[in-house]
């Protein structure tokens, strides 16, 4: 701030005792000076020696303190008669905040006094420079409490927030304890082995997964099975199906309290019905993805690259399954178990696991048809299949699927007094229909006869020689893989 004030000096400080109590007579106002030349500086009036005052400087021990800023005093030229003391006492500069009063009238300086009218105009000033530093000061002290801010911190989320049952974190996270990450090492000198999903199917330590997600340790090899929370056990197989790609393992020191998972029906799934697959893709434990059931009855066909072969009718979803997920389980939005993540379909044509990476056409094992393997694979170890007693060609596709004109090694196509026989099926014959069901190939009528069990009568529909026919065939049954 400028320090001109009509050649008065400012007084160091506002209690300094007041001057002698004659003042000087203040003279005439100078005629104005002629332009471009500067106004004369008038006579500095003589200063009391007591006004004179320094500073005192602190102890060295003492602490140095802040104060907030004092505006300098300026004394204000006033035009009452009359006498009063010399310089007058400074104005009272007004509490941080508080508004400024009005100077009274009758102090008011003469229109025509220049001197008066520079003289307001800098108390002027200077109270509107002490407001200005009364408000800096508030806002110091302001900032030294931290700011003010309008957004909502995570930290004042209400504390009763809660996930509803059904949403997908609420699903996940009832579901991740039951779902494990299966290691397997074959029991060869190179220990061959990968990685897959499964799920805690009872009390006892019963975990299904896929057949080839156990098939390399099957033999002479080593298997564990890790929790979401980083428990590790030991597991072996009770029993395999390579037709389903269906295993069983049990945890050889299974702990207390494990918590299977609830199995759905499969039968009552919709298109468009909401789905959770959990799994271990690419070695990724614990992953979550969603989607939903996008087909069903999709008759798929896969191999785990050992020449072992699988077929089911699957249930089709776009959540994102890769290499890894296999074995893990695909819930609906209860959170129950409606099928087993199996398959993918990649761009190069094929299915299996070998694939890259998920293009959202994933398959799953249907969950009534895969409890129906586990049971008897926990019973029994061995699976058992349903079969028509007739060889089909798996080769052809589009128009059904035609019973072979011979077996394997040369063996009639349709087995003898088998279930074919008996419904007086021939080879040659095209079959398009499986109960409700179109038949475009050989692996499709397999996965169709895969989903029911040995003794059940199915309705068929059949071409031959270029007629349509219909005959009801009680399936038959076989026993284990070979």
């Amino acid at each position: 701030m400028s320090t001109e004030n009509e050649g008065t000096e400012v007084p160091a400080d506002p209690t300094a005792p007041s001057a002698p109590a004659t003042p000087p007579v203040p003279a005439a106002p100078p005629a104005a000076p002629p332009a471009g030349q500067a106004p004369p500086q008038a006579a500095q009036p003589q200063q009391h020696p007591v006004a004179q005052q320094h500073p005192v400087a602190p102890a060295a021990d003492e602490p140095t303190r802040i104060q907030p800023p004092v505006p300098p005093v300026l004394p204000a030229y006033t035009a009452a008669a009359g006498g009063g003391s010399w310089p007058p006492a400074p104005p009272a500069v007004p509490a941080w905040g508080e508004p400024v009063p009005a100077p009274p009238a009758e102090h008011a300086a003469p229109r025509k006094r220049s001197g008066g009218l520079v003289a307001a105009v800098l108390v002027a000033a200077l109270v509107a420079g002490g407001i200005g530093g009364g408000i800096g000061y508030w806002a110091a002290q302001r900032e030294d409490n931290g700011p003010a801010s309008t957004t909502v911190s995570s930290g004042e989320a209400p504390a009763s927030f809660k996930r509803e049952p059904g949403t997908v974190a609420a699903v996940a996270a009832k579901a991740l304890p039951s779902v494990v990450t299966i290691q397997a090492k074959s029991g060869d000198t190179q220990g061959d082995g990968g990685t897959g999903t499964g799920f805690v199917y009872d009390q006892e330590g019963h975990i299904v997964t896929n057949n080839h997600v156990v098939a390399s340790a099957a033999e002479g090899g080593t298997l564990s099975a890790t929790f979401s929370d980083g428990r590790t056990y030991d597991a072996e197989v009770v029993g395999r199906a390579e037709g389903y790609d269906v295993a069983v393992l049990k945890l050889k020191e299974a702990p207390k309290g494990l918590k299977p998972l609830p199995l759905g029906d499969s039968d009552k799934v919709a298109v468009g019905d909401s789905t959770i697959a959990i799994g271990a893709p690419f070695g990724l434990s614990n992953t979550v993805t969603t989607g939903i059931i996008s087909a069903k009855n999709r008759p798929v066909a896969s191999g785990d690259g050992g020449g072992s072969n699988s077929y089911m009718s699957a249930l089709q979803t776009d959540a994102s399954i890769n290499p890894g997920n296999s074995g893990g389980p695909l819930l609906d939005a209860s959170g129950a178990v409606i099928g087993i993540n199996s398959a993918i379909q990649s761009t190069g044509g094929g299915f299996g696991q070998s694939q890259a990476g998920s293009i959202g056409l994933g398959f799953a094992i249907p969950v009534n048809q895969a409890k129906a393997v586990a049971e008897q694979l926990i019973k029994t170890g061995k699976p058992v299949y349903p079969v028509i007693g007739a060889t089909v060609n798996m080769n052809d596709k589009g128009e059904g699927a035609r019973i072979a004109e011979q077996g394997a090694g040369g063996t009639a196509s349709v087995t003898p007094n088998g279930p074919a026989a008996k419904a007086g099926l021939r080879a040659g014959d095209v079959i398009t229909a499986f109960g409700d069901h179109p038949i475009d190939s050989g692996p499709s009528l397999i996965s169709e006869i895969w989903t029911h069990k040995p003794g059940d009568p199915v309705k068929i529909t059949y071409e031959r020689d270029g007629k349509s026919a219909t005959t009801t065939v009680v399936l038959g049954e076989r026993t284990g893989d070979s």
